[in-house]
């Protein structure tokens, strides 16, 4: 019987990556106890919300560390994405990493500061920094349960593209979700703001999705 030679990409990167992550969350929770505390608890308790919202501060400690996990977590999702629909066999693993985490961080933090640009020409500063924490929160908690999911397609041998649209599937509702929540709660806010805050839903809430999902199918030749 001829044998039929197997590729494979080795995991070592992304090994450590997943062990960076567990660093960043176990910082996070041995500083910040009873921040950590109220912030896994989101889904069952608005207190985190309610009583960090108030703060704004982007640059805060604790919220630095969830951003980096929400950063690193969705990067490695994305790469196990490109692993199984674009090239099976990657020779050069670091580059290609290295490339959709500094290419992602660059995209999040270009959103955030045009939406800091934009809210401080509407003189709404105070409105859409209550917004964005409040929409970053829900991200990183979701990161977070994105997260273990990203591991185990890490390592199984060969994840099924069904498996992968039904993640992404779940990951897209969960945000479409939390982001119905966060205005539910908010409505005389964002109702004193509507106009505002349709144009930033058209400008930085979907066309940027929309044109790096055109710049994805692009370049992969899909």
């Amino acid at each position: 019987m001829e044998a039929i030679e197997r590729y494979s990409t080795s995991n070592d990167l992304l090994t450590l990556l997943i062990l960076l992550v567990l660093v960043l969350m176990l910082i996070a929770k041995q500083l910040f106890q009873q921040r950590f505390s109220e912030f896994v608890a989101l889904l069952s308790s608005s207190k985190y919300m309610v009583i960090k919202s108030k703060e704004h501060k982007a640059l805060f400690g604790f919220n630095l560390l969830l951003f980096c996990v929400y950063v690193l977590s969705v990067s490695l999702f994305l790469f196990v994405v490109y692993r199984n629909f674009i090239s099976g066999h990657i020779e050069n693993t670091g580059v290609i990493l290295l490339r959709i985490i500094t290419g992602y961080s660059f995209f999040v933090l270009l959103k955030i500061t045009v939406e800091k640009i934009i809210a401080n020409v509407f003189d709404i500063d105070d409105f859409m920094d209550f917004y964005l924490f409040q929409k970053q929160t829900y991200r990183n908690f979701l990161s977070v349960l994105l997260f273990p999911v990203s591991i185990f397609l890490v390592y199984a041998e060969s994840p099924k593209v069904l498996i992968l649209y039904i993640i992404a599937a779940i990951f897209l509702l969960a945000s479409l979700y939390t982001f119905t929540r966060i205005i539910q709660k908010n409505q005389r806010l964002y109702m004193r703001n509507w106009f505002y805050f349709i144009l930033y839903l058209c400008a930085l809430e979907i066309t940027p999705y929309v044109i790096l999902y055109k710049l994805i199918i692009n370049s992969s030749g899909v």
